[in-house]
């Protein structure tokens, strides 16, 4: 699929790298229809989008609310004249061991249920409701298009993220599930996994501990945000990629 073609929607695109894909897309001339929770982020990027080749249209949107999804995938495939794609970008953290001995005290904690069903809800189920709903409206219209989903390195497993592991892992294996039951719509699934990613989070991490991660990735640094786009670039144009996640992560998880 040509850049300019798209009719992208793009969740999670107020912030980050969402906003990265949303803005390369429209610099090429494509249409986006950007959802996220963040108001005021999805206002500055409708301003930082003006003047571009193509246009970019947001609305708020909560991936983990059914109601609200349904109503954004229609009102996309208006605003755009039609949809053939979606970047499944969403996602949030709840960190903490799942069960950790605390140093001062030596009590007992426990992740708790509303950490671990937070994250499942976006991470997981917010991305497949976007899934579903997109793919029956392009079905609908007898439209071929792609669907990329933004898993994670910590699919294979990351210390104190048991929830977000777990929903990073199954849209990685669903990417290849969904690979296979949207073949007959002419829709292909690919996914993307970044490693650590160059943010003001990461910016402001204690530097020793900053230069030990560093070192533990074959390349020697945190990935830019344009490292992790030239992947979903890659997906969203080359049509005989289908059903497998690239992890871009460094050599990390080597």
């Amino acid at each position: 699929m040509r850049l300019e073609d798209t009719k992208i929607i793009i969740t999670g695109a107020a912030q980050g790298l969402g906003r990265h894909y949303a803005l390369r897309l429209a610099e090429a001339g494509g249409q986006v229809a950007a959802g996220d929770v963040h108001q005021e982020g999805l206002a500055s990027l409708a301003e930082e989008a003006a003047g571009l080749r193509g246009k970019i249209h947001t609305r708020s949107l909560n991936v983990a609310d059914e109601g609200q999804v349904g109503e954004f995938v229609a009102w996309a495939h208006d605003a755009m004249g039609g949809l053939n794609g979606l970047v499944n970008n969403a996602g949030i953290l709840r960190d903490g061991l799942l069960v950790k001995r605390d140093r001062q005290t030596g009590a007992i904690t426990k992740l708790s249920s509303a950490q671990w069903q937070a994250v499942i809800d976006v991470n997981l189920t917010g991305a497949t409701l976007m899934v579903r709903d997109v793919v029956a409206k392009m079905a609908e219209a007898g439209t071929k298009g792609v669907i990329v989903n933004i898993s994670s390195s910590a699919r294979h497993g990351n210390r104190g993220q048991s929830n977000y592991s777990a929903a990073k892992a199954a849209l990685a294996a669903n990417t290849t599930t969904w690979a296979l039951e949207f073949a007959p719509f002419g829709i292909r699934v690919g996914a993307v996994a970044p490693g650590m990613v160059e943010t003001p989070m990461t910016q402001g991490m204690n530097p020793k501990a900053r230069d030990a991660l560093v070192a533990r990735i074959p390349v020697g640094r945190i990935a830019v945000p344009e490292d992790i786009w030239l992947a979903v670039r890659f997906v969203i144009e080359c049509e005989y990629f289908n059903g497998r996640c690239i992890d871009v992560d460094g050599g990390l998880a080597m």
